[in-house]
């Protein structure tokens, strides 16, 4: 295994983590933002105010992205094992 085909290996794990996590992070900062405005507007400092929507967005995208997540994962891993086959042989 060369040097370019290391590179090439690591620039798609970069490119599937960025795509996979992407749904998740953006729904969350999307929802403490939408949070953080309500509580500047009602000044409502409560801690868990902020957790628990962003917590229950998380597990909402992950429930519906998951399985696409899943396969997105499992391709990437599939398709680095067989050119880590071929490139040994």
């Amino acid at each position: 295994m060369d040097a370019a085909q290391v590179f090439t290996v690591g620039q798609q794990a970069l490119l599937t983590l960025l795509t996979v996590s992407a749904p998740v992070l953006i729904v969350v900062l999307v929802v403490g933002i939408l949070v953080s405005v309500f509580q500047a507007a009602t000044q409502i400092n409560e801690a868990t105010l902020t957790f628990v929507p962003k917590l229950l967005a998380a597990v909402a995208v992950l429930g519906i992205a998951g399985p696409w997540m899943i396969t997105s994962l499992v391709d990437y891993l599939r398709t680095t094992l067989l050119s880590l086959a071929t490139a040994a042989s």
